[in-house]
Order: structure tokens, then C-alpha cells, then sequence
């Protein structure tokens, strides 16, 4: 069932008073005034009745009850409609919620829906700045997409850890399965949320050059600002998909080295023993004319030679670092 996060009228920078839904329009049309609404998983019937307070268009409530569209950026004659995402982490795993942005002149509506943050702190954070949000409509905006962006950067953050200790342990021990499936299941999630961001940079272009009557020239900046964070938020995505590519060739090339110096002391040991295979091949061959069989210090002195090339073969093989 939705709920009503709140609802609230502002007016220079201030917060008016609470709302119902019902009284969402008469506010909207007083001059210097605008509504805010947050909704948390809106029914059907909750937007269908918004949509008859703020005049939205049929496409784009179409779209809010279709949801899990892709990030996009709508506008319906001065009036704009957003669809962005955030991560969240749901029993360990990447997940993404959904929120809807409703904006035009003299409201702004967000539905969100699924477990993520709530705006509440968007909220107090803008009633904290009232010259800021004197600005009205345009700055929320800015403040609730801004505060989306910011959920990626926590989990960055967390990919790069586990980054980083997957490439030290690689480093130590040879690469194992759970490296390969754990590097496996990252680059999979950093390329799912390179999905979701990578729409943001044109969504944020798109409002710096947008002539709306509720978006003031002075609040452009920030949308800028936005469009600067996200492009940051994808270079570091392309720099983890690269960390996970790192991890498995530095892990390759390590289990090949490590695979050489195996290969190099089995060929030392074989060179090794086939001295003293071939003399004892050569005097095993049993023929009768062999004088050193004859010989009364034979069997020794054909001793002394296997074990003095043994020992020098294992010799030389340890000066080369093969043993």
C-alpha cells in the first residue's frame, strides 16, 4: 500500500504549511508558492489523482504505471518527468529502485518505490538552505537528483575494497575459482551500474539547456554540477572494470610464472637423473667385451662419476635459479 511520505507548500524558501493531496492545486496556482509531495510505492489510484490535481500528461503517468523503464528524461509541455535509479544492496546483492520525478510549474512530486533511502534528508537538507530553495521548483529538482547520485558513490566505493583485496590475495596465493566467479559476479555489477549512470550525464546536459518557466538561469550551474559528478561516477567504473581485468591477468600471468618454475625444476630433476640412467643403460647392456668390468675399481669408480654429475648438474641448475 503507498504512502504519503509528505506533502508540503513553500513559498520563499520557507515551508508554508502540510498538506493533504486534495489540496494540491489551489496551491500550486498561488503565485510565489509550490508543492512538494513525496510518495513511497503510490497506488494506481494515488497517481491517477494527482494527475487530476497537476494536469500531468497521459504519457507520462502511462510510464510511472508501467515502471522499471530505462533512466530517461521526458518533457511534456513545461513539464518534465524523470526516471532514475539507485542502488541498493537487497541480501547481498546489487539491486536498483526506481524513482519518478513529476515536475512543472508549482509542484514537484517524487514516487519512490522499494527499499532505498528515503528523501526525507532531501528534504531537510533544502529546508536548511532557504535561499536556496527560494529558487523553488528547479533547485528540489537539482536536490533530489543529486541526492540519487550520491547512492553510487558508497557503492563504489565498496567494489573497490573488495577490489583491491581480491588483487592482494591474488598476489600471495594462486588464483582460485572463488577469485575467477567473485571477480566474475563485480565486473557484472559494475556493468549494470554503468546502465543506470551513463543515461544520467544526458539527462543532467539536457536540463542545463532546458527553457522552462520554473527553471531560474541561476540554478543551471548546478545541473552542471551534476553532469560534472556523473561523468567522475563513470570514469571510476570504467577504472574498477579495468581493476577486475587487472586482477585476472595479473592472477594468469602468476599461475603461468609459478607454472615455468614448476616446469623448470621437473626438467633439472629430469636432466639430473638421466646421468646416471644412461651410464648404468650403457654398462647394463651386458657385453663381454667391456674392460671396466674387469676392472677391480670399477664399480666404484663408475659411483664416483654418477654422483660427481649429479652433483655438479644440480649445482649448475641452482646457480640458474632452476632449483
Amino acid at each position: 500500500m503507498g504512502r504519503v511520505i509528505a506533502a508540503a507548500v513553500y513559498a520563499k524558501g520557507r515551508k508554508v504549511t502540510d498538506i493533504g493531496l486534495d489540496q494540491g492545486r489551489e496551491w500550486a496556482a498561488k503565485p510565489g508558492h509550490f508543492v512538494w509531495i513525496g510518495l513511497h510505492d503510490p497506488e494506481p489510484a494515488e497517481l491517477l489523482h494527482l494527475q487530476n490535481q497537476f494536469d500531468l500528461h497521459e504519457l507520462a503517468l502511462d510510464d510511472a504505471l508501467a515502471q522499471h523503464t530505462r533512466p530517461k528524461l521526458e518533457t511534456f509541455g513545461d513539464a518534465l518527468f524523470l526516471v532514475v535509479y539507485s542502488p541498493v544492496m537487497d541480501d547481498g546483492k546489487l539491486a536498483f529502485v526506481e524513482t519518478q520525478l513529476f515536475a512543472g510549474k508549482g509542484y514537484v512530486i517524487s514516487a519512490r518505490y522499494g527499499k532505498s533511502s528515503s528523501y526525507s534528508v532531501v528534504r531537510q537538507r533544502c529546508e536548511a538552505r532557504p535561499l536556496l530553495l527560494e529558487h523553488g521548483e528547479d533547485f528540489v529538482l537539482y536536490a533530489l537528483l543529486n541526492f540519487v547520485i550520491e547512492n553510487y558513490r558508497p557503492q563504489l566505493e565498496q567494489y573497490r575494497a573488495e577490489l583491491e583485496q581480491i588483487e592482494q590475495r591474488v598476489l600471495n596465493c594462486p588464483l582460485t575459482q572463488s577469485d575467477v566467479e567473485q571477480i566474475h559476479g563485480l565486473r557484472r555489477d559494475l556493468l549494470r551500474l554503468r546502465r543506470y549512470v551513463a543515461p544520467l550525464v544526458e539527462i543532467c546536459q539536457e536540463l542545463q539547456h532546458l527553457e522552462f518557466p520554473f527553471i531560474d538561469k541561476h540554478v543551471k550551474p548546478y545541473f552542471r554540477d551534476l553532469a560534472i559528478h556523473v561523468n567522475r561516477l563513470l570514469e571510476d567504473l570504467t577504472g574498477l572494470r579495468e581493476l577486475a581485468d587487472h586482477a585476472i591477468e595479473i592472477g594468469l600471468l602468476l599461475e603461468s610464472s609459478r607454472q615455468s618454475v614448476v616446469q623448470r625444476k621437473f626438467a633439472a630433476w629430469a636432466a639430473i637423473l638421466a646421468f646416471p640412467t644412461a651410464v648404468a643403460g650403457i654398462y647394463g647392456m651386458n657385453f663381454q667385451n667391456m674392460p671396466e668390468l674387469g676392472w677391480h675399481y670399477g664399480y666404484f669408480t663408475v659411483l664416483g662419476l654418477l654422483g660427481a654429475g649429479c652433483l655438479g648438474l644440480y649445482l649448475n641448475f641452482k646457480r640458474l635459479n632452476w632449483l
